[in-house]
């Protein structure tokens, strides 16, 4: 598995990282990359640690050691183990870095078992998953065509979306854009697939292709949004910027122009059903949607103490009020949490032995967790309120001999000096009000699917697995115990019957 230094080292590799109109030379010494990827590296860095590991690692089929995500799970135990493995490693950013190398176990984690799903390229599967549990490689993925013009069919904006442009004995040449790569500027590897079903129309299928590509291959561009890290940097201190100053995971645009795949990275092509289907084929769905509530879940745990704390510090948290939210706030970290253990002590059935978390479960976090944090945000604005807009500029004002005086009379808390106050309330608006923070708002939103699809999705899976006849069963049992003339079921007395006795 890679240590930290390792991890880093990886990251000075030629990459073409671009932002604000340059390109960026060593994301690990740039000031809008360098702590998350510190970050990062301290995540490999605990695979090692002699007590952290026995939460993380584990061995796999091969004999290998690896993070415990990483392992073809068999058994429910298997999954409760990984489950607190991510847990663990996603404790070190507090919640707030959704795409760290584990996510892709979600999907790299079922590449071994579900091998034959991918035909034609079933011992490339096999290879990728030996390869990265192994190395614990970082991979991000980009499944999402750019937002061009979504009002067209494929075929007509085929030109903007990732397709094979040309065929070569020993791999393919492909061409296009794909978002949303979240992280991709600081991982080893970008994983290329389709969300849903594609049809470019008239027998074309250059478009129905799975692969891998290393994020430093020629051709590979990444074109960054805004750093919020370089932002916190340039603004503030760590005292004003706690959370976007080391955990802003980045997101970019993946350009890739006329880039070359080796056979071996590749898992589909030209094959409409894999590529269509891989999502719910092989579980993808289960297994990022068991890492995203375990993640959420982490990240809850420490939104609740915030809320605490901050309530504390007001002096409100004795009041019936305030006390109501804390507790819904908590009453949601429960529900999320509880998810993730249903996920694991309830398993789907998957391929070859497989134990898969459980799809309703799933399904129902995907709809619950975007409507969870903007209830949670909206109960911070609520209870914590005007305190969030009333901070000092920086900390720098409380460095300022001529200021500090007023500071410490007029910003003090609850037994809470004013500097204690002031931090724990810019951690507060950095998680929830900062450009960080209205990320992490969209992101939750979005994370596991559009609105409606992630209730679609819900929907379909009920039907497909046999549940909604079922449900339809239970509410048909209820309407079968009568008709217009009364109950069928002995059980109870017809009002005829009723009226006999009365005139008795």
């Amino acid at each position: 598995m890679l240590t930290g230094n390792e991890y880093l080292e990886s990251l000075r590799d030629g990459r073409a990282v671009y932002l604000n109109g340059e390109k960026v030379d060593d994301v690990t010494t740039h000031p809008a990359f360098r702590n998350a990827a510190r970050s990062y590296a301290r995540m490999y860095d605990a695979l090692h640690d002699k007590e952290l590991s026995k939460k993380l690692v584990t061995t796999n089929e091969f004999g290998d050691k690896t993070h415990k995500f990483f392992v073809t799970p068999t058994s429910s135990q298997d999954l409760i183990e990984q489950r607190d493995a991510i847990a663990e490693w996603s404790k070190l950013n507090y919640g707030f870095m959704g795409r760290t190398p584990d996510y892709k176990a979600s999907f790299i984690g079922h590449l071994n078992g579900y091998a034959e799903f991918y035909k034609g390229f079933e011992d490339n599967a096999r290879a990728w998953y030996q390869k990265v549990s192994k190395d614990v490689s970082f991979v991000n993925h980009t499944v999402i065509n750019p937002q061009v013009d979504r009002s067209k069919p494929l075929h007509e904006n085929k030109d903007v979306f990732v397709r094979v442009v040309k065929e070569k004995d020993d791999g393919i040449i492909v061409s296009g854009a794909k978002m949303v790569g979240t992280a991709a500027p600081l991982t080893n590897y970008n994983f290329v697939a389709n969300y849903g079903p594609k049809d470019l129309g008239g027998g074309d299928q250059s478009h129905a292709l799975i692969f891998f590509v290393a994020m430093n291959a020629p051709g590979v561009k990444m074109i960054s949004r805004q750093s919020f890290e370089l932002n916190a940097t340039t603004n503030g201190k760590p005292f004003d910027y706690p959370l976007s100053s080391r955990f802003d995971e980045n997101d970019a645009v993946i350009v890739l122009d006329n880039v070359f795949i080796p056979w071996e990275d590749v898992l589909a092509y030209q094959n409409v059903e894999v590529s269509n289907n891989f999502v719910a084929g092989t579980k993808f769905v289960n297994r990022f949607s068991f890492h995203g509530a375990t993640r959420l879940a982490v990240k809850l745990d420490f939104m609740a103490g915030l809320l605490l704390k901050a309530t504390e510090a007001a002096g409100t948290h004795q009041f019936r009020g305030v006390q109501v939210n804390v507790g819904e706030v908590i009453a949601l970290r429960n529900m999320i949490w509880g998810l993730t253990t249903a996920m694991a002590s309830e398993p789907d059935q998957g391929m070859n032995g497989l134990k898969v978390p459980n799809g309703f479960y799933a399904n129902a976090y995907r709809v619950l967790a975007p409507n969870t944090w903007v209830r949670v945000k909206n109960i911070f604005e609520q209870v914590v309120a005007g305190g969030l807009i009333q901070l000092p500029s920086s900390a720098s004002d409380l460095l300022n001999p001529e200021l500090r005086p007023y500071i410490d009379k007029y910003y003090r808390g609850t037994g809470i000096e004013a500097e204690d106050k002031i931090k724990l309330l810019k951690m507060v608006w950095d998680s929830i009000g900062s450009e960080f923070g209205g990320r992490h708002e969209l992101y939750e939103i979005n994370y596991a699917g559009n609105t409606e699809n992630i209730r679609l999705e819900a929907l379909k899976h009920a039907e497909a697995v046999g549940a909604a006849d079922s449900f339809k069963s239970f509410a048909e049992t209820a309407m079968g115990d009568y008709d217009l003339h009364g109950w069928t079921n002995e059980t109870w007395v017809n009002p005829s019957e009723v009226e006999a006795l009365v005139k008795q």
